[in-house]
């Protein structure tokens, strides 16, 4: 778990820079920030769909794929998280937090520096090294592009990007931990759909940094389990096939 506790350490440290700088800017150039940074992140999705459901071919063309997977992944995940609540639910436990603490922002920092952080190739194919091989590589780099960011966001959104070392922890270091079962699960196709799927969610965070509250990205976050249990279930129907 090394490169997720070196990850996590670049993120409290950029979020710090970043809250000290907040306090320093005046409100009207925080507002062109976030409008800045939500053009930004908005571009980071596309291009990540892209990357995941483009491939090129041997005559130079394009082939995409996972399209329909894709479409199902977001309905029914946003079904499940509308039912279990789960904006709702994050919103409420950050107001309460911001009330108690006088913090600003909490809970919507902590939800898209999560989601930036922890969706994408980078922290998955990092986290199964770390833990297979105890190759850090991937998530030092990962930590350098998380220590940047994480400035950017806390400069703008407070004291919620700091805390969001913890769930990208317990991510991180679940996946490390759980990197020999899993290491067969997230790779491949598999992996380029569950990524599809996470760089949809980034999209929608520029979205909200630019147009506020239109969307509730955290009850879409069970679409990203939508991949592994398709493909848990092609398996287990080739295996009764058999």
């Amino acid at each position: 778990m090394t490169g997720t506790l070196i990850n996590a350490a670049a993120v409290i440290a950029g979020s710090l820079i970043g809250i000290f700088f907040k306090r320093c800017i005046k409100e009207e150039l925080n507002a062109a920030v976030q409008k800045a940074l939500g053009l930004a992140v908005l571009f980071i999705g596309i291009n990540g769909v892209i990357a995941n459901m483009f491939t090129g071919k041997a005559d130079g063309t394009l082939a995409s794929s996972g399209e329909l997977l894709l479409i199902f992944s977001l309905v029914l995940g946003s079904i499940a998280g509308t039912l279990l609540r789960i904006d709702d639910r994050l919103n409420s436990l950050g107001d309460t937090l911001e009330k108690k603490f006088h913090l600003t922002d909490f809970s919507a920092g902590i939800v898209n520096a999560t989601l930036l952080f922890c969706v994408g190739a980078m922290a998955i194919i990092g986290s199964l090294n770390d833990g297979l091989t105890g190759d850090s590589s991937v998530l030092i780099v990962k930590s350098a592009l998380d220590f940047t960011a994480s400035i950017v966001l806390a400069a703008s959104l407070g004291w919620g990007v700091l805390f969001s070392f913890i769930p990208l922890t317990l991510y991180q270091g679940g996946i490390s931990l759980a990197a020999g079962a899993l290491s067969d699960i997230l790779a491949g196709e598999v992996l380029r759909q569950v990524c599809s799927v996470g760089y949809v969610l980034i999209f929608c965070i520029g979205v909200n940094f630019l147009w506020p509250k239109k969307i509730k990205t955290a009850d879409l976050l069970p679409a990203l389990l939508i991949p592994v249990l398709w493909h848990g279930l092609q398996t287990a129907w080739t295996a009764l096939a058999l």
